[in-house]
């Protein structure tokens, strides 16, 4: 069941990558690895494969953790990013326009393995940001917590494919913030203007709406 359960996406872009240190959005809350995984609707085999896995995840509920029966509502973490957050009705970002929208996360005592094209583990944290294009392990269980059910989505291995556009909370290059390198012939003699890094917002989870 665990095989079924478990999936590996085509291309998808990153979003709130957490993923070389946990994160705690609310002070209490569990530190976790965490991303928000953005597929493109285009991508209907992957889309498929993550649907059969939640079905298997909810068949699993229903024989190990729920007796014997399925929830008339059971939340699931697959949400479509044309649509509004289901913690506050608002909008998703305008990078989850076209895509579905789910966030994946791993214990503390289980850091994902993170490799680049080759497969090769990727030993500077500021190639892995959130706005990178890459591919996600995930797999999807059912889960029993506080007298809720539903169905969980764990983090594996990710693999990083090409860079993007960084988003808010991303990684920036010094050549961003303060401009391209200048020749020493031009660097002396006269003052330079100073560029400055425009501020990032504060960056919102797409699902939970909490600030992180």
């Amino acid at each position: 069941m665990d095989n079924v359960c478990n999936v590996t996406t085509g291309e998808v872009r990153m979003s709130y990558a957490h993923l070389f240190k946990p994160y705690v959005a609310m002070p209490g809350q569990e530190e976790k690895y965490s991303v928000t995984v953005l597929v493109p609707k285009t991508d209907m085999d992957t889309m498929g494969r993550i649907n059969a896995a939640i079905e298997a995840a909810k068949q699993r509920g229903i024989s190990e953790k729920w007796s014997g029966q399925c929830p008339p509502i059971l939340p699931t973490p697959v949400y479509d990013g044309d649509g509004v957050r289901p913690s506050d009705g608002m909008a998703f970002g305008p990078e989850c326009k076209g895509h579905w929208v789910f966030t994946a996360s791993a214990k503390a005592d289980y850091p994902p393995e993170i490799v680049d094209r080759t497969g090769n583990p990727i030993i500077n944290q500021s190639e892995v940001y959130s706005g990178m294009y890459g591919r996600v392990n995930v797999t999807f269980y059912p889960y029993v917590f506080g007298g809720k059910k539903g169905i969980g989505c764990g983090l594996g291995p990710v693999q990083k494919l090409r860079d993007g556009e960084a988003l808010s909370g991303g990684h920036v290059s010094a050549a961003q913030a303060f401009g391209a390198p200048q020749p020493q012939s031009v660097q002396q003699g006269y003052p330079q203007p100073q560029v400055y890094a425009q501020p990032q917002a504060a960056g919102v989870n797409p699902i939970t709406g909490l600030p992180y």
